[in-house]
């Protein structure tokens, strides 16, 4: 019964969409009208009003929406959402500046001579306004109004002007930043953690083990990540929209001609081009560069937007005014001097040392009053000139309660959803396709494609996503990154607004289109679009690194980045040292060969011990590299027999543990029951039936299976071995190097404490029992921070105890004082000599090896290695077999 009553919410949920009911009360009003019903005819015909729910009852399920939703929202680390207002905030005060008018009317004389110049252009300025308004509506109404009467004054085709100007102004929804990407995330967000549950489950289950190695969990992303991940995907799309505008007028002259500008391309055309082009370039610049550099966060970056573009419209709405640009000329002064004054000063007010100090902090704090200036300066032009500010503040809180309001409505539907077994319906679903997770995939964006012909785009994201991302996340097998995917929902979405015949930008540009423009003309004009938006979505899916490459670069070359002894990294660490060995082998061994010729004979036994041993392990890390090499190609060499079993043998078992997981519910559910006898005999006997087919689909697995796969284990394992053989082994090669180096080079700093040391016998010889016991203490503590000055330490502490005891022995302090002196002194004699003679040699072998043998050690990894490993990790990676 519980798909009658799924499916009963499906329908609802569709006719109060298509009926025009408000999306934000037909989501909850559809999962309440169908809890309500399921919970009536329960109590009608079995007498228990949750007997038709997967699991527990309605009033579970009526709040669990809410209850997520709060929980999930109200965090204090879930911050992501807090963007959309700023970002809604700074698109809709940049749409009513009229910069997209400045920048349409500009572009289109600097494009007009090419061969579909003004497409071109079109296209052009829909990108800047994608990556700095972001708002659909806005701009396809602003290029309609400006751009279309000029294009069709010009001879265009009708289609290809339409389509142009609907496509163009779809952007906004890819190229961040962008409120569809931060949505995503936030709900991918979620998906993660389930998807991550998932399949540390089915690695349990899988292999016994009750931890799964970090390297196999789910890669999570953030609104900062989704950013990154879709700016290389949205300029592939701007560069497909123009080439083929290009390759159309050139072989369609006649329907997209050049348009040539009446005046001349002076000095003065030239000034106007920057004026118009370099300020919203540089707030793109101040946004997504900020999140891009690590030095803001997403959030933070929206507040960068949102005083940028009240700045922008301070000096364009007071155009042809007496000092219009004064307030942005002040706010780029003052900024300047912060940075300038930052650099080259201390401003840190609560450690003002000196008169350098002081400056610094008196000097930007003037900066920062010239800054509050100007942004207050442009506010007040801004609520003075009609209105504006007050306008857009009250459209970004109608656009931000709308948003708010739909993702609580969908946390109560997706919770409905769940109630009647929905999401199991849907992995089993998915999990049951032949093919895999490819299939799996291809049918998600199928459906998400064709949903976008009825729904909107924030529709499908919070009410698809959070259903079918965590099944797609889970698989193993591709083993995608949360960004790839988000940004191939994202690519598909946009087509949303495009696909007749609830196409949005469709209906915002037959607004303002003339009636010389059929409505068909613009259905026709957007298909070549679509195609070219699906060609994207192709190209993404077959080469992850256009999403994945800079997310994960910004992760390993950031001030927080991960140490290089990170797990996930020491596949691709491993495979760049292997790689270093083959081309440059001959030039390290050389280094370790010098290195072990050198006269260690100075340096105190432990510590040479250390050394000559380090460098055998140096040694020993060639035959490693090959250990795994061979451990690799045999267990690659079981693959072609292993994987087709395996895979036929975990769609069983999935089967199996979703029938007994169903039988479990179900015995839970019987023992609660509180109905009639015959319908509780009825679940009994559900019960029974899904073990026994359990049991069936167990008689199918090869007999020969576990022998397979504990033959294949053996063989992994055997992988493991030799990689975990090689990590040890470098890094009992580098560490001791660097820790003889760092003694040596504490010679100076222990050179300090000589006059102290001799001293301190004949100092604590006059002071009382307490205050010598305290002295000795200062001094170990001091001395203990030195490198390699532990002997020395351990004698002070021992002479401390002796006076510290019950019964008091000044001769055996003085005694251990007189050795840590005599161990100070040897000390230094053989770190001078090692200064001069040893150490130089130590360091140009440890620069040898260090980005090799020593690069697992290393506390970060360098930007060369950072950029090979982003590179390396970019891709996707079966790793299904480890399951």
């Amino acid at each position: 019964m519980e798909v009658y009553f799924l499916l009963v919410l499906v329908v609802t949920m569709m006719l109060a969409l298509g009926s025009g009911f408000p999306v934000a009360f037909a989501l909850p009003g559809s999962a309440i009208f169908t809890i309500g019903a399921a919970a009536l005819f329960g109590y009608v015909l079995q007498g228990d009003s949750g007997a038709f729910f997967a699991q527990d009852g309605p009033v579970q399920w009526l709040t669990a929406g809410v209850t997520n939703f709060r929980g999930v929202y109200w965090e204090v680390e879930r911050d992501t959402l807090i963007a959309i207002p700023l970002f809604i905030f700074m698109g809709i005060m940049l749409q009513r500046s009229k910069i997209a008018e400045d920048l349409l009317v500009t572009m289109a004389q600097l494009f007009g001579p090419i061969p579909g110049g003004l497409g071109i252009s079109v296209v052009f300025v829909g990108a800047l306004l994608a990556a700095t308004t972001g708002i659909v509506g806005a701009t396809v109404v602003a290029m309609g109004l400006i751009s279309l009467p000029a294009m069709l004054r010009n001879n265009y085709s009708k289609p290809l002007a339409t389509g142009t100007i609907a496509a163009s102004g779809t952007l906004g929804q890819i190229i961040p930043p962008s409120i569809v990407l931060i949505i995503l995330a936030d709900q991918l967000a979620s998906a993660v953690d389930q998807a991550s549950t998932a399949r540390k489950a089915e690695y349990k289950a899988a292999t016994g083990e009750i931890s799964m190695p970090s390297a196999f969990d789910v890669t999570s992303t953030s609104a900062g990540d989704m950013f990154l991940g879709a700016f290389v995907p949205g300029l592939l799309l701007v560069a497909l929209y123009m080439i083929a505008i290009l390759v159309f007028a050139l072989l369609r002259p006649k329907l997209a001609p050049a348009v040539h500008y009446d005046g001349s391309f002076d000095r003065k055309f030239w000034g106007r081009v920057l004026l118009t082009l370099v300020p919203p370039l540089a707030l793109i610049f101040l946004v997504l560069g900020s999140i891009i550099a690590g030095v803001a966060t997403v959030n933070q970056a929206g507040a960068i937007g949102a005083v940028g573009a009240t700045m922008m419209a301070g000096y364009r709405l007071a155009q042809g005014q007496r000092f219009a640009f004064a307030p942005a000329i002040l706010g780029i002064v003052s900024l300047i001097a912060i940075f300038v004054i930052k650099a080259t000063l201390s401003t840190n007010v609560q450690n003002i040392q000196s008169s350098s100090d002081a400056l610094g902090v008196t000097l930007a704090s003037i900066a920062v009053v010239g800054l509050l200036i100007a942004i207050g300066w442009s506010g007040w032009r801004t609520l003075k000139t009609e209105d504006t500010l007050r306008g857009v503040m009250i459209e970004t809180a109608k656009t931000t309660s709308l948003v708010f309001i739909i993702l609580l409505g969908a946390a109560m539907l997706t919770a409905a959803f769940r109630a009647f077994g929905g999401e199991e319906l849907v992995r089993d679903f998915l999990q049951g396709l032949p093919g895999g997770f490819w299939t799996q995939f291809f049918i998600v964006m199928a459906v998400i494609f064709v949903l976008g012909f009825f729904l909107d785009f924030i529709e499908i994201a919070v009410v698809v996503v959070p259903i079918v991302a965590p099944i797609l996340l889970a698989d193993p097998a591709a083993n995608v990154t949360a960004v790839w995917l988000g940004v191939m929902i994202g690519l598909n979405i946009q087509t949303s607004f495009l696909t007749p015949p609830f196409g949005f930008a469709l209906f915002y540009l037959r607004g303002v289109a003339p009636a010389s423009v059929r409505t068909v003309q613009m259905y026709k004009g957007v298909i070549a679009f679509i195609c070219l938006q699906l060609a994207a979505l192709f190209i993404v899916a077959v080469y992850p690194p256009l999403v994945n490459y800079l997310p994960t670069r910004l992760s390993l070359t950031s001030d927080t980045a991960p140490p290089a002894s990170s797990p996930p990294l020491q596949a691709c660490i491993e495979k760049y040292v292997a790689e270093q060995m083959s081309e440059r082998g001959a030039e390290i061994k050389k280094a370790i060969a010098e290195a072990k010729g050198l006269d260690y004979a100075i340096v105190p036994k432990k510590l040479r011990g250390d050394l000559e041993g380090s460098i055998s392990k140096a040694e020993a890390v060639f035959p490693a590299l090959e250990a795994i090499a061979a451990a690799k190609k045999t267990r690659e060499a079981a693959v072609p027999d292993y994987k087709p079993v395996h895979a036929e043998v975990r769609v069983l078992l999935r089967r199996i543990h979703r029938f007994e997981d169903e039988a479990k519910k179900l015995e839970v559910k019987i023992r609660r029951f509180r109905g009639t006898e015959a319908a509780k005999a009825a679940l009994v006997s559900e019960a029974a039936t899904l073990k026994s087919e359990a049991d069936a689909l167990r008689a199918e697995i090869p007999a020969d299976w576990d022998a397979r796969h504990k033959a294949y284990l053996k063989l992994v394992k055997a992988e493991d071995k030799a990689r975990q053989i090689y990590r040890r082994t470098v890094d009992q090669a580098y560490q001791p190097i660097l820790e003889v180096v760092a003694v040596i080079d504490a010679a100076p700093e222990l050179a300090k404490f000589e006059a102290e040391l001799r001293g301190l016998k004949a100092e604590i010889s006059g002071l009382e029992k307490k205050a010598a016991v305290d002295r000795l203490a200062d001094v170990r503590k001091r001395i203990g921070s030195v490198a390699g000055a532990r002997d020395i330490r351990r004698k002070i502490t021992g002479a401390r105890r002796a006076l510290r005891a019950r019964k008091s022995d000044p001769e055996k302090a003085a005694k251990l004082l007189d050795e840590a002196v005599a161990l100070f002194e040897a000390d230094m004699g053989w770190r001078k000599t090692a200064a001069a003679t040893l150490a130089p040699k130590l360091r140009a072998y440890e620069a040898a090896i260090r980005d090799t043998i020593g690069l697992r050690s290393q506390p970060r990894l360098p930007v060369e290695q950072a950029l090979y490993v982003a590179s390396c990790r970019s891709d996707h990676t079966d790793i299904s077999l480890n399951f």
